[in-house]
């Protein structure tokens, strides 16, 4: 097992001087049926998704000890007894403490706290990095900010420039690489105060100031609208969803509301902008995914195009091959 545990963590070799947030295993294409094992700097997370593995629980704690001497390891069994998934999985720390569940990762210019008890994700979504990364990249393209990591943040004056929205925005991290590319506001929307507070936290650690607009407690379809009302624009915007949501008596599912959600968010879209969505619905096509985001797209920017379509990084290997790692994601450019 400990061979096996090696020869996964060696092909994550390219992420290493990028960021200490990554996935290490990756279910059954890395030799692991059922497991998924996730670095967060010194603090490991092992989730089991079925029951293969589960009798070697000690076995597969004891080898990823060995192998990276971790603070904290917690472990989350998704699994129900009748072999259903859940989303209030039992979560246990099995080395360390409470409190050394909790610390800081880095993701190339940008830290983020993480939590590894407090829900089922930590406060980092590792699939979209790649992404991320790329969104800061267009915002220092568009306003010219010299990536320097002693860079003082913009003043709170500085507003005039790049916008960025961000739908469904969880802790802001998108907007956080956004922020430190260059864009004078990054606007988050997330029916959660308490994960907007995370998001404010995690500006805080970036050396980010608070803007005004940047905080909207509300579903995205109210935001999208009121800032059609008012004449909002912006320069990009990332739109991931969860599969399903229940807000003020409305169920949201990406299988009826995405594809009309994304017409009505092109409304808000400036020349030259970019359009980043995506989807971990399992049931989703990527390539039938791009097409109808392309097309909802260019229902209002006759003359949009996609940039790309890909899935999960190269930490997530065999993406697509289980129901717990998928995504499909596009970016379109009008």
């Amino acid at each position: 097992m400990k061979n096996i545990l090696q020869s996964a963590f060696s092909k994550r070799s390219p992420l290493f001087d990028v960021t200490d947030a990554y996935r290490i295993v990756n279910g059954v294409a890395d030799g692991f049926p059922g497991l998924t094992l996730d670095r967060y700097g010194d603090r490991y997370q092992i989730q089991f998704f079925g029951p293969e593995l589960l009798t070697n629980k000690r076995e597969i704690v004891e080898a990823v000890v060995a192998q990276f001497n971790p603070v904290c390891v917690v472990v989350k069994e998704r699994l129900s007894s009748a072999g259903r998934s859940l989303e209030n999985a039992p979560m246990d720390v099995v080395i360390g403490s409470r409190e050394d569940a909790v610390g800081v990762v880095r993701e190339g210019r940008a830290m983020f706290h993480v939590d590894l008890m407090d829900t089922i994700n930590p406060g980092l979504f590792l699939d979209m990095r790649h992404v991320r990364l790329e969104v800061e990249n267009r915002f220092r393209e568009m306003s010219g900010t010299v990536p320097a990591s002693d860079k003082p943040a913009p003043s709170s004056a500085d507003t005039n420039g790049p916008r960025f929205l961000n739908l469904f925005s969880y802790t802001c991290s998108f907007s956080v690489h956004a922020r430190l590319g260059g864009a004078a506001v990054a606007t988050n929307a997330d029916i959660s105060g308490k994960i907007l507070d995370k998001g404010r936290e995690n500006y805080a650690l970036n050396g980010l100031d608070l803007r005004p607009g940047e905080f909207f407690r509300g579903n995205a379809i109210e935001y999208v609208r009121w800032a059609k009302k008012k004449g909002l624009r912006f320069d990009g915007i990332v739109l991931d969803p969860p599969s399903f949501a229940r807000f003020k008596g409305f169920n949201f599912n990406v299988r009826e509301h995405l594809m009309p959600l994304v017409a009505e968010c092109a409304e808000l879209l400036n020349a030259n902008g970019f359009f980043m969505v995506s989807s971990n619905y399992s049931e989703f096509n990527l390539s039938a995914f791009a097409r109808d985001v392309l097309a909802a797209v260019s229902s209002v920017h006759p003359n949009a195009k996609t940039s790309w379509k890909k899935s999960q990084d190269i930490d997530f290997v065999g993406s697509g091959s289980t129901k717990d790692s998928c995504l499909v994601a596009t970016m379109v450019e009008v």
